[in-house]
């Protein structure tokens, strides 16, 4: 029964109130609307307000599907009362990354006697409690779980192993060298592995990758389709993901459509890998492909194995040729229209007919990127960053004007080089890196554009992002840029100069970006030619859309010229959720945290500035009035007590009422820096504290 002051009346009636009754629209535009309300807003507080709304917040259609896995205000008590309400009408349950939970929440997910797929990466989960939990859940057939140090397959229950004999796709994220629950799961159709293992203890004591004793039963692949490897940089993690390899090069599974292994560095082939691949090329015919470079560098497999309607290929870090990619992957350029997601980062001679001859810094042929666009004319990601691919003078023949034609990609990422307009250059004299420009000496009233001689209108760039209009995805990266803040090393002191044809690229192309009106993530690094940052102001006005923001050594690097247009800039961004600086010297001041607080939706921030600089007091005030953040993380030039002062202060004062807080506050050329990193959650290392190019790094819709 429902209290009078709780249902939804008005005491005016339509015409007084000029407005429209919310409960007088049809049920199924309700349900629409109620669909983008987490699933804890409806059950916990919506369906109280009235009677309709009681009945439509229970509808199968919104509580079948329930995902808590950005719900960063969920808590222990909000997911044991939603379990109790709904449990036992969710088939599908995303907790992923829900790292500030207690263990005892995955014991709630018992009432969900009806679950088909569960999500509990980054979840705090013991091996006592896995068992718990899956021995109840007879339908399950989709598991994602992170198997940490202490895991004891053996504590698995009989109940447990039955269900997990029934799982087709397992997704199992390793912090310690083990096979997890693969070895029970004897139906696996997909199988993703992430492997995040350290070559070191706390303590500084070597690990090795031997699998510990009890653990070496057979995984089951016979009826694999999908396996996919990503490995962290170690050595460690090559060596557990070889055992996991080994039981593919003895019999590889008739049905394999897609292999990939995602590795940093140098993999070496092997004769076990060699012969698994050998396996592939007689036996199967795949859809999605990526290999470490070492196993694809100089030799003849491509020209061997056989693809069917591929939608992703991986060669990224390879030394493959334009001529190479056109023959051995495309068939001559034939009808590829199947393939939606390409990665080439980092391939310097894709776009070239040969590479024995050739320097990373020639032209680009462009008839092969011609031959690409043309029988990939249904490309929806597509990366060429971490490459010079320099356009040549000929007129219709730059990179812009043909990457223009794939009217559908919605992600993009490309080195900043290739948007040069050379022919619109070439009677200016080259900008010196090594010279302050003489426009930071005067005032740039932020919001008037200024540009560098050159009418943006006519620019190929400009071209390129007025005809992507699904374009959701964006990144311009220097293909020399590295960040300051690398994965298990120290942070990177020194940064290599940009290309010199990059050195033209600045406010002009920044402004064109503004075009791509529906833009929900954009990463720009390593533009020299910043001088005020006036095509930032342009991009917040334009770009309403607009989720995610990185910026990287933008302008000279001795002053944070784009500081005033940044700060214009957020004023307009409603909808930022994550936003991530990495700058020398960028003070973070009272200034900057009062622009900041105007992006009302802003859940993440990570600063990353050599001899950067922060303000305590304008940090705390922030915080307190940006309610959604959650995740704090700066790594600047400030001292160790300044930093770990500031830490405690937010912790104490916001982890209360923020369950998922998460705060980091650390100087970036300390010596412990990497012992910091390795207790970020997973998540936040992932998406944001670390820089990388995003853009077809994995298949797309490869778990659910």
């Amino acid at each position: 029964v429902f209290p009078p002051h709780q249902e939804i009346v008005s005491g005016e009636s339509e015409e007084e109130s000029g407005g429209v009754n919310l409960m007088e629209f049809s049920d199924e535009i309700l349900l629409h609307i109620l669909s983008y309300v987490p699933c804890t807003d409806l059950v916990l507080n919506v369906r109280r307000t009235c009677r309709k709304l009681a009945t439509l917040c229970l509808d199968k259609s919104l509580t079948q599907t329930v995902l808590l896995q950005k719900d960063y205000k969920v808590n222990k008590d909000k997911v044991k009362q939603l379990m109790r309400d709904i449990g036992k009408e969710i088939y599908q349950l995303n907790m992923a990354g829900c790292y500030w939970l207690p263990s005892s929440s995955i014991d709630h997910i018992t009432q969900c006697k009806n679950l088909v797929k569960l999500n509990l990466s980054g979840c705090r989960i013991t091996s006592l409690h896995l068992s718990k939990t899956l021995s109840t859940l007879q339908h399950l057939r989709s598991l994602a779980i992170d198997v940490n140090p202490g895991f004891d397959a053996s504590q698995l229950s009989s109940e447990c192993k039955a269900t997990l004999s029934r799982v087709l796709e397992l997704k199992q994220t390793l912090y310690t060298p083990s096979y997890g629950v693969v070895p029970c799961c004897t139906s696996l159709e997909k199988l993703l592995l992430y492997f995040e293992i350290l070559d070191h203890s706390r303590e500084g004591f070597m690990l090795s990758g031997q699998l510990m004793v009890g653990e070496s039963n057979v995984p089951h692949y016979q009826n694999l389709r999908v396996f996919y490897a990503r490995l962290a940089p170690g050595y460690v993690n090559q060596e557990v993901v070889r055992l996991y390899l080994a039981v593919l090069s003895d019999r590889t599974p008739e049905n394999l459509h897609a292999f990939l292994i995602s590795a940093p560095g140098s993999f070496a082939e092997t004769g076990a890998t060699k012969n698994l691949l050998d396996s592939m090329a007689r036996n199967v015919r795949l859809d999605a492909l990526q290999l470490p470079k070492a196993w694809i560098n100089g030799s003849g497999l491509l020209q061997h194995l056989k693809f069917n309607n591929p939608f992703y290929f991986s060669f990224s870090r390879c030394t493959l040729s334009g001529g190479q990619l056109i023959q051995r992957v495309m068939n001559g350029g034939k009808d590829l229209k199947s393939l939606t997601s390409l990665n080439l980062s980092g391939c310097i001679h894709c776009l070239a007919p040969e590479s024995l001859f050739r320097k990373a810094e020639d032209d680009i042929d462009s008839n092969i990127l011609e031959s690409l666009v043309v029988s990939c004319c249904n490309l929806r990601h597509l990366n060429l960053s971490a490459a010079h691919h320099h356009s040549s003078k000929n007129i219709g023949n730059h990179l812009c004007q043909l990457l223009a034609r794939l009217k559908h990609l919605l992600s993009l990422a490309l080195p900043v080089c290739s948007i040069t307009d050379v022919a619109a250059n070439m009677e200016k004299p080259p900008v010196q890196s090594n010279v302050m420009p003489q426009t930071l000496g005067k005032k740039v009233r932020i919001g008037v554009q200024t540009y560098s001689n050159q009418k943006p209108h006519s620019s190929v760039f400009w071209a390129l992002m007025g005809s992507l209009p699904f374009l959701e995805n964006l990144e311009i990266i220097g293909s020399s840029f590295s960040s300051a803040m690398p994965r298990n090393e120290p942070a990177i002191r020194n940064s290599l100069p940009p290309c010199i044809r990059a050195q033209s690229v600045g406010d002009a192309e920044v402004a064109a970006i503004g075009q791509v009106t529906y833009l929900q993530s954009l990463t720009l690094a390593q533009l020299p030619n910043i001088l005020t940052g006036s095509g930032l102001v342009s991009i917040g006005l334009q770009c309403q859309h607009l989720r995610t923001l990185s910026l990287a050594n933008l302008g000279m690097m001795g002053n944070v010229v784009y500081m005033s247009a940044l700060m214009d800039m957020l004023k307009h961004c409603k909808c930022l959720r994550d936003l991530r600086l990495e700058q020398p010297y960028f003070s973070a001041g009272a200034q900057f945290f009062q622009a900041l607080s105007h992006c009302s939706s802003l859940q993440r921030l990570c600063i990353v500035s050599r001899s950067g600089t922060l303000q305590s007091d304008a940090v705390m005030s922030f915080m307190a009035n940006c309610l959604e953040v959650i995740m704090c993380h700066m790594f600047m030039g400030e001292s160790l007590t300044v930093c770990k002062n500031l830490q405690q202060s937010l912790v104490r004062s916001f982890q209360a009422d923020r369950p998922a807080l998460n705060v980091v506050i650390f100087p970036l050329l300390h010596e412990d820096l990497t012992e910091v990193i390795r207790d970020v959650p997973m998540r936040h290392l992932d998406e944001i504290t670390l820089f990388k190019s995003r853009v077809a790094e994995e298949p797309p819709n490869l778990w659910w």
